[in-house]
């Protein structure tokens, strides 16, 4: 247990560094007036200022310590105390006006203890403040207890002189062991935390990315802990070793330790009632309200974490929201959503926008005497209600789990699947490409979804929104290859070549109905049967077309509309692969290129690290022209130097007819809200059903389809015309 000390009163303020890590040649200030960077003129105050001063019942041990501007007012000081060196900015007869509170500028109630005080702030009732730097016009109203000790690390994974190494802060992700653990440091991105939780054998490579993050800080002690500008806390009780920005709102706080809240005036992060937030990192632009338990965690810029959600040892990407649930151990990419007090997850590599429903439970049923296993999941990842899931299991893009428990280790390999368990027949039943033929609606508003939501100032990365992208077509390829195996061993299970047979069948619509198992997908000897091969294997294909279009039509500049430019612009005839770090999507060649000059030393900070991620979104579209391109040779089964006329005619008009049949399907999806008599046997009318959940026709994602569909039908007439010359 610690010990209380008894130290003269005088010494009270000072010493803040022990005496044993002062540098030669410094002070305890150095870092203090290092980070404040204000070019301000201070002087002693005046006889008749101390006289004003403790007539108006303030305190200090040495008021030669305590330093103010020319632009002092000592009557706005009152019933305060102050000790060791003080420095108080200029001072104006205003008051500070934020939302309802209205509070005069000033130091009122308060015990200051060696402190940079702002210029025009308002400090009320701050029971104990020690070795902070405040910003200008700031308000703290009702605060118990702010202090920083001179060993402190603001969240970053990083260790002080005389720290013994158990006391460092690692955020072990991805599995309950601790053995992908990682050092967290302000700045840091999801795609660092890929990065550095893959590839665990390389030791060269880890000790690499722990050499970087250490070498980002120094390891002297004497910082101070920082409160921006403008920035308000209220009716909060202990604030320790905190850096937070400007602009930031903090209400009703229990607990905010060793903690950087990034925070400016155009992207201001907000903490609200009960929350307790530990060695953490928040982004910018964040909301934290009402109750949240945060420790050991990193909240990227424009997430929220909201009504009692627990974070744990974990990483939220950007732009996310978790509210109620729990999630533990876990690396999360950007555009996630989980609402529900029931659902958990944990020790998993979620790959964004991705949504876990009420009940999901994704973690935490055991299948060995040791910690969970991992589950890693595409893009997507849906698992709908009342979900358990087991360690470990792995999931293609844009997976939707049917309610349910779900007893083995999975693998499915097959994107925009529904998976569900039947358990009345004992087996596991997969349908391919669910989304695209019952729920379009849904699946097509997911784009336009995270791209209106993706409020990042300074994109870094590019992240990819879009369903159809190198990883999810890469998928579709692999696939098709599953599927033609799984339908040719279910034809003949001897057969030498089932792949060869099993494309036949699916080719051949006049073939005899098959029942199709897919094989390597669950940990048991059950059946795994695949529905709808065929349906599937073609609508597969048929977008892997439309994507090739797509991007054609949007990323070839339109004066290469022309056949000898199209194959000029194809410099490989293989399909790249495509590894999405991050959120990011990056060629597998040009990611190894990075881990090689990681090793090598040529990359030898975060920050060039950085540098190659925003290369990497400078190159991504041509990136994915070249994708496009390549996968459009393989679909289609012929070289590029054989795309005459006729062939991109008959790729125009199955497109038009694509995506025709997407702006259809998506009207159609929703219209059923419309038509189903039990939805609207709760409406008295069909009138007040259209008053409360809107009119059909006047749905915005709709109409955005129609228009879309329109400007598509333009960009095809164009290219036509272009190639024609």
């Amino acid at each position: 247990m610690g010990y209380v000390n008894k130290i003269p009163l005088n010494r009270i303020g000072y010493d803040f560094i022990p005496t044993q890590y002062l540098k030669e040649g410094r002070d305890e200030y150095y870092h203090r007036f290092q980070q404040q960077k204000s070019d301000k003129t201070y002087r002693n105050l005046t006889a008749e200022e101390i006289q004003i001063l403790e007539a108006n019942a303030n305190e200090s041990t040495n008021w030669n310590d305590v330093l103010v501007t020319d632009k002092f007012l000592p009557q706005q000081i009152k019933r305060s105390k102050f000790f060791g060196l003080i420095r108080i900015g200029d001072m104006e007869e205003v008051y500070l006006e934020y939302r309802d509170i209205r509070l005069p500028c000033g130091i009122y109630n308060s015990h200051i203890i060696s402190s940079d005080l702002g210029d025009c702030i308002a400090l009320h009732q701050v029971r104990y403040m020690a070795h902070f730097i405040i910003g200008n016009e700031v308000i703290l109203l009702n605060v118990s207890e702010m202090e920083t000790s001179s060993s402190a690390k603001f969240g970053n994974g990083i260790l002080k002189d005389g720290d013994a190494e158990s006391s460092r802060i690692y955020l072990e992700l991805c599995n309950e062991n601790g053995n992908r653990k990682v050092l967290p440091f302000d700045g840091m991105q999801a795609a660092d935390v890929y990065l550095w939780t893959r590839n665990r054998q390389d030791k060269l490579l880890q000790r690499r990315f722990f050499e970087m993050t250490n070498k980002r800080f120094t390891s002297e002690r004497g910082f101070y802990s920082e409160i921006g500008d403008r920035t308000v806390i209220k009716n909060s009780h202990t604030i320790k070793n905190v850096k937070i920005g400007s602009d930031a709102y903090i209400k009703g706080v229990n607990k905010l330790k060793n903690l950087t809240v990034n925070s400016t005036s155009t992207a201001y992060t907000q903490i609200g009632e009960g929350c307790e937030l530990v060695n953490g990192i928040i982004g910018y632009g964040c909301r934290v309200f009402y109750g949240v338990k945060a420790v050991r965690f990193i909240l990227s810029s424009y997430s929220q974490l909201k009504y009692g959600a627990r974070l744990i040892n974990s990483f939220l990407g950007d732009n996310s929201t978790i509210s109620c649930c729990e999630v533990l151990n876990s690396l999360i990419f950007p555009a996630h959503e989980q609402h529900h007090n029931n659902s958990f997850l944990c020790a998993s590599l979620v790959m964004g926008q991705s949504n876990m429903a009420a009940g999901a439970t994704v973690g935490s049923n055991h299948n060995s005497r040791a910690a969970d296993g991992e589950i890693i999941a595409g893009r997507g990842f849906w698992p709908g209600l009342c979900v358990s899931l087991k360690h470990n299991s792995r999931f293609a893009s844009y997976t939707l789990i049917v309610k349910g428990d779900f007893p083995n280790e999975l693998d499915i390999r097959i994107p925009f699947s529904l998976l569900s368990n039947d358990v009345k027949n004992d087996q596991l039943v997969l349908i391919p490409g669910y989304w695209f033929m019952y729920n379009m609606y849904a699946l097509m508003r997911n784009t336009n979804k995270f791209i209106s939501r993706d409020k990042r100032q300074f994109k870094n990365q590019y992240f990819e929104y879009d369903i159809l992208a190198p990883d999810t077509v890469n998928e579709l390829f692999n696939a098709l290859a599953e599927m033609e195996t799984a339908v040719g061993a279910s034809i003949d299970k001897n057969a030498a070549e089932p792949a060869i047979q099993g494309r036949n069948w699916l080719q051949d619509s006049n073939s005899l109905n098959l029942e199709v198992h897919l094989p390597n997908t669950e940990f048991s000897k059950r059946r795994v049967l695949l529905l709808k091969p065929r349906e599937s294997y073609k609508l597969f294909k048929k977008l892997i077309r439309y994507y090739s279009v797509c991007q054609v039509l949007e990323l070839l500049p339109r004066d290469a509309f022309h056949s000898k430019l199209i194959q000029q612009a194809l410099p490989s005839a293989q399909r790249a692969s495509f590894v999405n770090v991050g959120g990011q999507l990056v060629p597998a060649d040009k990611l190894e290129e990075l881990l090689s000059d990681l090793r090598s030393g040529a990359i030898d900070s975060w920050d060039a690290v950085h540098a190659r991620y925003r290369h990497w979104s400078e190159d991504y579209l041509s990136d994915k022209l070249t994708h496009a391109l390549q996968s459009l040779q393989e679909v289609t089964e012929r070289d590029a130097q054989t795309w005459d006329m006729a062939f991109w005619d008959n790729l125009l008009d199955e497109a038009l007819q694509t995506k025709q049949w997407i702006c259809e399907e998506i009207r159609n999806t929703r219209e059923k809200d419309y038509k189903n008599p039990f939805r609207a046997m709760v409406y008295n009318s069909m009138e007040e059903m259209e008053e409360v959940v809107g009119k059909l026709e006047d749905n915005s994602f709709i109409n955005q389809q129609t228009q879309e569909f329109a400007d598509f039908k333009n960009r095809v007439q164009a290219f036509r015309q272009e190639m024609a010359v």
